[in-house]
């Protein structure tokens, strides 16, 4: 399947499994001696709960890819902060969200996804594997560049404009958050 055709593909299943609601996924968790289920939030479940990232959530559900990140993946997401999108000129996000702007919403969201479930370990490995810069293929087709300041992992999108990773590895069923101190902007 070519790469836009993939993106199409992606882009109708969010649209019908926002229908379906969101997925959680239930792992087996010991209490008191019992064995009982546990639910385990999905990527959209994870960032709702979090307290900063309501903008992100907000642009998730208004590109109507709620569903797909919520559905098995595995997914690794750059997940913006809301500090981080206050960052982008005035009235940005707010021009971004409505719905003559979806196409290009969805563009800026899916530039922070990519396939599988990629840990900061992993990251760092393949950085250092390629010299101290890799090269990261996204879900929308489009790369991002990373590479380590110090411990931190520094991620360059297409405007050349870099960004921090302050968090790492915050797991979900569905796979991998790390928050970001920016907001990625394709080239």
């Amino acid at each position: 399947m070519s790469k836009q055709n993939s993106f199409k593909a992606l882009a109708l299943a969010a649209t019908m499994a926002l229908a379906g609601g969101m997925v959680a996924a239930t792992a087996p968790v010991a209490a008191h001696g019992h064995k009982a289920e546990k639910t385990v939030p999905n990527i959209v479940q994870t960032a709702m709960s979090t307290g900063v990232h309501n903008t992100l959530v907000a642009a998730v559900k208004a590109a109507g890819l709620a569903g797909t990140l919520s559905n098995n993946g595995p997914f690794t997401i750059f997940a913006p902060t809301d500090t981080a999108f206050a960052k982008l000129p005035d009235g940005t996000v707010a021009n971004l969200v409505k719905p003559e702007n979806k196409g290009t919403l969805t563009d800026i969201l899916v530039y922070h996804a990519v396939e599988g479930s990629v840990s900061a370990g992993d990251l760092v490995a393949l950085i250092n594997k390629h010299g101290g810069s890799a090269t990261i293929k996204t879900l929308s087709g489009k790369t991002l560049t990373a590479r380590l300041s110090g411990e931190t992992v520094v991620i360059t999108d297409g405007k050349g404009r870099a960004t921090a990773v302050t968090q790492t590895d915050v797991r979900t069923s569905n796979g991998i958050i790390h928050v970001t101190d920016g907001v990625f902007l394709p080239g």
